[in-house]
């Protein structure tokens, strides 16, 4: 298992997007939070969906994926919101350790 992950998710409003961003930073769950806006299209409830919506992804440890995906889904408006974890191979030492360093 990977000590570093990305955390991926998506929202359609812009104030469920600065919530999650701010508080996972504000909390240390993660060193980086990169969003962009993207167009969905996926199946909701038997109908297909084309929406609007800020793609977020959370630079992170593992140790603390449990704790930044229940931060995800407190601040989510989504009933289902997407949630998911991508582990990190490998990447440039210094920018894991940078992760490691703004992180709690």
């Amino acid at each position: 298992m990977s000590d570093f992950c990305v955390v991926m998710t998506t929202a359609a409003s812009a104030d469920t997007v600065q919530r999650l961003i701010d508080k996972a930073l504000g909390e240390g769950l993660a060193a980086c939070v990169q969003a962009l806006p993207m167009n969905s299209h996926y199946v909701w409830e038997g109908a297909i969906v084309h929406a609007a919506e800020t793609l977020m992804l959370f630079k992170a440890k593992t140790a603390d994926y449990q704790a930044l995906e229940a931060a995800i889904r407190a601040g989510h408006d989504y009933e289902t919101p997407e949630i998911i974890r991508l582990d990190i191979a490998a990447g440039l030492p210094a920018y894991l350790q940078w992760i490691v360093d703004s992180t709690r």
